[in-house]
């Protein structure tokens, strides 16, 4: 009598499996099935994502670029720093990192300003007003690049109609200069402002009304509720939302090219970006430093996501 667990012979000779390896098939092909419509994406995401940013990392340490087969001796041999040194001592490159991350920062606390009290308001809307404000916050926040530029050109330029129409009024209004650090902020902040109110908006609705009204029980007027209730659990939301918008200025190129394109070739503004594309479209300056520039922007978009989504563990907590 065969033992238990043992490959059971059918009728024809022809061995079939037992139920636990019938299980164990099962589970398999479920797990096939399961990543199967995903195959396309993951394919997409190897050759255009992960491949990409593999060889930029590689070239920002290899002095021997054009070797990218990691099974010669030639590979392992053309390691070098040199290229991170050159670049970190250069100071045109430290000013590019330092002006993206500024410009990240100012706007991600502008964003915080503004968007935050606008999403506690449209969250407190009626359903019809409310999707009118929704249509017009995806239409802002999906405007941008080129076209955003020359809307903004049209608008606050030298003689665009917003300047027009107030220096009409009498006043000596002077707008900032294109592509100044001031026009940058004020140009990005159109679309950031409702793309953080769009990711903010689902949060608003944890803060309930039961609770102001508790606290107004417990005589605690509306500042105190906001600070001892509604702030501490909304914080980690809306410390997320800045964690996307800076990441989101900072690997912004089209409107930055558009507005800063004369400044950045003066060398009168540097953004890591610019200094990227300056560098690999007109073969100014080393290529190297692109390279390092490249990875450096990477290492904090990923460090900003990483924090982003460790901030959205600790406020998903409220929900559970």
């Amino acid at each position: 009598m065969a033992s238990e667990g043992a490959t059971l012979q059918s009728t024809t000779g022809t061995p079939t499996p037992t139920g636990q390896s019938r299980s164990v098939m099962d589970r398999i092909g479920g797990g096939l099935a399961a990543w199967l419509p995903a195959l396309p994406l993951l394919i997409l995401s190897l050759l255009f994502l992960v491949l990409p940013t593999i060889e930029l990392v590689v070239h920002s340490f290899n002095s021997n670029p054009t070797n990218l087969r990691f099974w010669t001796a030639e590979f392992w041999q053309g390691w070098t720093l040199e290229y991170w040194i050159d670049t970190l001592q250069s100071k045109g490159s430290v000013r590019a990192v330092v002006t993206s991350v500024r410009l990240g920062v100012i706007c991600a606390l502008i964003s915080l300003v503004i968007g935050g009290p606008l999403a506690w308001i449209v969250s407190r809307m009626f359903t019809g007003k409310r999707s009118v404000w929704l249509s017009l916050l995806n239409v802002s926040a999906n405007f941008g690049g080129i076209g955003l530029a020359f809307a903004y050109m049209a608008t606050l330029g030298t003689f665009g109609m917003l300047t027009l129409i107030i220096q009409n009024t009498g006043l000596n209004f002077v707008p900032p200069e294109i592509g100044s650090f001031t026009s940058l902020v004020m140009a990005y902040e159109y679309t950031n402002v409702p793309l953080f109110v769009l990711l903010t908006l689902p949060a608003m609705a944890i803060v309930r009304g039961e609770w102001l009204e508790a606290a107004e029980t417990c005589s605690a007027n509306r500042w105190q509720f906001w600070r001892y209730i509604g702030l501490p659990v909304l914080s980690p939301f809306l410390a997320a939302g800045c964690l996307l918008i800076f990441t989101w200025t900072i690997g912004i190129y089209g409107l930055a090219y558009a507005l800063g394109r004369t400044a950045s070739t003066t060398g009168e503004l540097r953004m890591i970006t610019l200094q990227i594309g300056l560098t690999l479209n007109t073969g100014a300056g080393k290529e190297e430093r692109a390279y390092v520039l490249a990875v450096i922007l990477l290492i904090m978009a990923c460090a900003s996501l990483l924090a982003y989504r460790w901030m959205l563990r600790r406020a998903l907590r409220w929900f559970n």
